[in-house]
């Protein structure tokens, strides 16, 4: 996960162990990317990582074995995972509220067949979710 995602969960941890019984809620190994130093939360197996994202996607694939690995809460961490090729799919989750800014859902250019819609999900009266299958480009294999 991003800095920002990362943050909001140090900031909300109470309300987090509230709702789940726990100030980290996830049971597998993470890694959150930043640049600067950030606040451990106990009892969380975090790993910080800055740089290219090839480097600790070795270490997210032998920690996953056989599972997928999720990237979370970031447009331009996701950028980072598809300009090193190893993105295969998006999903997106759209709910029904408009904003007057902010950033980017993806800040990358990317028009299809590079991503091909396989399905799309209603939650609710107000979400949807979208799945994108994200194609193997030459260009992207060999970054």
């Amino acid at each position: 996960m991003g800095s920002s995602t990362y943050e909001w969960m140090v900031r909300n941890a109470d309300q987090v162990a509230k709702e789940t019984g726990s100030p980290w809620p996830y049971n597998k190994p993470a890694w959150v990317f930043s640049s600067r130093k950030l606040p451990m939360i106990d009892g969380a197996d975090i790993h910080f990582s800055n740089g290219d994202v090839r480097k600790a996607h070795e270490a997210m694939k032998v920690a996953a074995k056989d599972k997928n690995i999720w990237i979370v809460g970031g447009g331009d961490l996701a950028g980072q995972f598809y300009d090193a090729g190893l993105l295969d799919e998006l999903i997106i989750q759209v709910g029904s509220a408009t904003l007057a800014k902010g950033k980017p859902l993806f800040p990358r250019r990317v028009l299809s067949p590079t991503l091909c819609l396989i399905s799309v999900q209603q939650m609710g009266v107000g979400m949807a979710e979208l799945r994108y299958e994200v194609s193997k480009s030459s260009e992207h294999e060999s970054a």
